[in-house]
């Protein structure tokens, strides 16, 4: 036994940084007995468009060399981020990198291309930096040339701030950890049975009192309208897009102990801290229910810069089928009216909605006829079946966190399934991309977050960002295991899979 987990370890210590990428590039050329080594004197030089993606890489890298790395416009060696001259092949998020023994140089198209390259490159330097304090060097970037673009331009987590609350500062913690694997949308579930998690103005008690709890009787909680702003801009400068959801027309008993107009009987039931589904539900008969779901709607969508809102529509099972298509043909062209795209869970697709809605899939099979029948009429999936790619499934039986309803996710599952061709009918251009939701019944704090989240969420994000050809899981886990010694340095509270060789 001992002999082989050195023989394990020794093999992931052999993976070269140039090698240990993820998700593995597109292109990666090692350009032999070349590096180039951060030092005192390395200035990092970049457009005007790109001083925002300088500075952040800036901050990361000051904390733990020491050194000065001012960010200016001009010309010459050290860290280039460029807006021009990068190979038209990576598009509107790729880029290419250029390491030689006089610096890097990282081109791309836009701003979040040039932020992609920038985690490239953190993962090309030694685990340390990404260490809070000052460590010694020295701080060498192998010599390579890097291509490299994603396979799909929607790669996502979600976090559920309904179950259990998080905090602003956590939720920003596990923006710039997901970060580091180019996901660049986060779904915050921010409703739920259990709590109502941003404040309404026009319905203020269901952040006050559906806010007030959550599953298992705590304190809950609940994001101000400028602490949600907050979290927006900062998911912004690292080029996520945030996704609120409100969940409608079921998962909705904070909502329905919060006003009592919203239930058909007139009574509001008490707050629900329990971990069961599918009892709630809005009153799809009553006209103040589309007043309630209209000032929601506006208010969220005028915080809320990106293109999407997600209106649930999951488990809506105290919902006939006849109510609930007349609940969704009346709440989509809400959604429209105030300037945003609507995705919803994939039951959603059963009222054949428009084109424009997005349909995500979260289910155990491999076909969904309504889901089919919605890619047909050109709506794009996203693809979130949670027998795969559910982060708050446990990873085998002795997992102290998570549940068990979709089956056990250890990671070779996460990362062994072909979000292209997955799903019956729905063939690669009918795909928006992929996510990686972590529903938190069972989940409380930061360390919990992490621990389910990695290593799966790695594998989620390199089937967003990798092409298929390049898809393999021996060589997967060998990059994976090289993460090991970043999550130390980070402080990321990781499952030790016995299935992946960690340094």
């Amino acid at each position: 036994m001992a002999s082989s987990t050195l023989a394990a370890s020794q093999a992931a210590a052999a993976v070269a940084p140039i090698d240990s990428v993820v998700p593995v590039p597109v292109s990666v050329q090692a350009v032999p007995n070349v590096t180039y080594n951060l030092t005192s004197s390395t200035q990092i030089r970049a457009a005007e468009a790109a001083t925002g993606v300088a500075d952040l890489l800036a901050a990361t890298l000051r904390r733990s060399t020491g050194f000065a790395l001012p960010v200016s416009q001009s010309t010459g060696d050290g860290i280039s981020l460029q807006l021009s001259g990068a190979d038209p092949r990576v598009g509107q998020q790729g880029y290419q990198i250029d390491v030689t023994a006089t610096g890097v140089v990282i081109k791309a198209n836009t701003a979040a291309g040039l932020f992609a390259g920038t985690q490239t490159l953190r993962q090309l330097l030694p685990a340390k930096v990404e260490a809070s304090s000052v460590q010694s060097g020295p701080w060498p970037v192998p010599g390579a040339r890097i291509a490299d673009h994603p396979r799909f331009a929607y790669r996502g987590a979600m976090l559920d701030v309904a179950r259990h609350f998080f905090t602003p500062d956590l939720v920003k913690r596990y923006i710039d950890e997901v970060a580091l694997y180019k996901i660049n949308h986060l779904h915050l579930h921010l409703s739920d049975d259990q709590g109502w998690r941003i404040m309404i103005d026009s319905w203020p008690r269901l952040a006050t009192y559906g806010g007030s709890t959550q599953v298992g009787g705590g304190p809950g909680g609940y994001y101000t309208k400028a602490q949600y702003s907050d979290i927006v801009a900062y998911a912004a400068a690292r080029h996520i897009t945030v996704v609120p959801e409100i969940d409608m027309p079921g998962h909705t008993n904070a909502a329905l102990a919060s006003y009592a107009e919203l239930n058909c009987n007139n009574t509001a039931p008490p707050p629900y801290t329990g971990t069961n589904v599918g009892f709630s539900s809005l009153c799809v008969p009553k006209d103040v229910t589309y007043r309630f779901v209209d000032d929601v709607i506006r208010e969220l969508a005028a915080l809320t810069p990106g293109p999407y809102i997600h209106i649930g529509g999951d488990e809506a099972r105290s919902t006939s089928d006849a109510d609930y298509r007349a609940f969704i043909d009346k709440v989509l062209p809400i959604v429209a009216k105030y300037g945003k795209q609507p995705i919803g869970w994939h039951e959603m697709a059963k009222a054949n909605p428009p084109a424009t809605s997005t349909p995500q899939f979260w289910g155990t099979t491999t076909s969904n006829a309504p889901v089919t029948a919605a890619a047909n009429r050109g709506s794009k999936v996203l693809m979130s079946p949670a027998n795969k790619a559910y982060l708050d499934m446990k990873y085998n039986s002795s997992t102290p966190l998570g549940l068990t309803w979709a089956g056990y996710i250890e990671v070779r599952t996460a990362y062994d399934w072909n979000p292209g061709a997955y799903l019956s009918g729905v063939g690669e251009a009918a795909v928006r991309g992929v996510e990686a939701p972590l529903w938190t019944e069972t989940v409380k704090t930061r360390q919990d977050i992490e621990y389910m989240a990695f290593p799966r969420l790695p594998a989620i994000a390199e089937l967003g960002w990798s092409p298929w050809s390049k898809h393999s899981w021996d060589a997967f886990r060998q990059r994976l295991g090289a993460q090991g010694p970043r999550w130390q340095v980070m402080g990321v509270n990781y499952y030790r899979s016995t299935q992946v060789p960690w340094v």
